[in-house]
């Protein structure tokens, strides 16, 4: 049976974590959503679009008396806080994340917040990641609906498996609330699969605009000419370095082994201008986004 959540504490106020207090209202959550950002500005900003119902200055206190409290900040960000929150919060709180990667937070969370027999109990901890974002940040872009239709990855600990958990069962049911599909993976995985299918499309989209603005600049005839194709190959381009700077430290390998890849991939096409192998991968290519039976 799930639990009652009547205040939640959201750490980070920028876009998704404001948009996950706009989700909850939209949702028609009723309790507390306590705020802290450590930039004033996004904070003044999340509450005046009431995306948080009360802000508090001292980011520890704010944590304390929360049923759920939601980490929406940079990946090491949320390392460093999971090992803060320990000592702040006991049972019957659930300490969750939205961070884009989650091998090295699920191994953090094993340490911290593991189900130990015949030790004290602990806070809960649920590995989260909403598949959905835009490519500029900040409470001013926060939308409460950013996650309808989007995928909610969890990443439960395995050493909580098959214990009850009724903070989690409640916190799933709001997040279906916003829209959302959920589905649970291995960290591991999630992390191999993000960086295929997100990680890897935001580095060639920087690297793509990186050789158009050393080529070009701000030339008139390549802006006037560039359509629809280039708007779309470069929107992630405009992402900023604070939102993939922990990405790529934290997922290293993974992303390092897509972009090798796709280096060979893109010396194939070169090496194959002038023979029926391109005619191949245009074939292939093609059927990634065909309907499959």
């Amino acid at each position: 049976m799930a639990a009652t959540i009547e205040r939640v504490t959201i750490i980070g106020t920028g876009l998704i974590g404001g948009s996950v207090g706009l989700s909850l209202r939209s949702a028609g959550y009723t309790g507390q959503i306590i705020g802290w950002d450590h930039s004033p500005v996004e904070l003044s900003i999340a509450l005046e679009r009431g995306a948080i119902t009360a802000i508090h200055d001292d980011p520890y206190e704010a944590c304390i008396g929360s049923d759920v409290i939601v980490l929406a900040v940079p990946v090491l960000g949320i390392l460093d806080w999971m090992h803060r929150a320990k000592n702040l919060i006991g049972p019957g709180t659930l300490l969750t994340d939205v961070g884009s990667t989650k091998a090295a937070i699920m191994e953090t969370a094993e340490r911290l917040y593991s189900f130990e027999p015949g030790q004290p109990a602990r806070a809960e901890f649920l590995g989260g990641h909403p598949m959905a974002g835009k490519e500029s940040g900040g409470a001013a872009l926060a939308d409460g609906e950013l996650f309808r239709g989007a995928t909610w990855i969890f990443t439960p600990m395995a050493s909580r498996a098959g214990l009850p958990s009724p903070l989690s069962d409640a916190w799933r049911q709001w997040v279906q609330k916003f829209g959302c599909r959920t589905m649970d993976i291995d960290a591991a995985r999630h992390d191999v699969i993000c960086a295929w299918v997100s990680h890897l499309p935001q580095m060639l989209s920087t690297a793509l605009s990186a050789l158009l603005e050393d080529e070009f600049g701000d030339a008139e005839d390549m802006r006037a000419i560039g359509g629809r194709a280039l708007r779309e190959m470069t929107r992630l381009g405009a992402s900023p370095y604070s939102m993939w700077r922990d990405v790529a430290l934290s997922n290293t390998q993974p992303l390092a082994d897509t972009l090798s890849a796709l280096e060979q991939r893109l010396a194939h096409l070169r090496e194959n201008l002038k023979t029926p192998e391109l005619r191949e991968e245009f074939i292939k290519a093609n059927c990634f986004r065909a309907p499959r039976v």
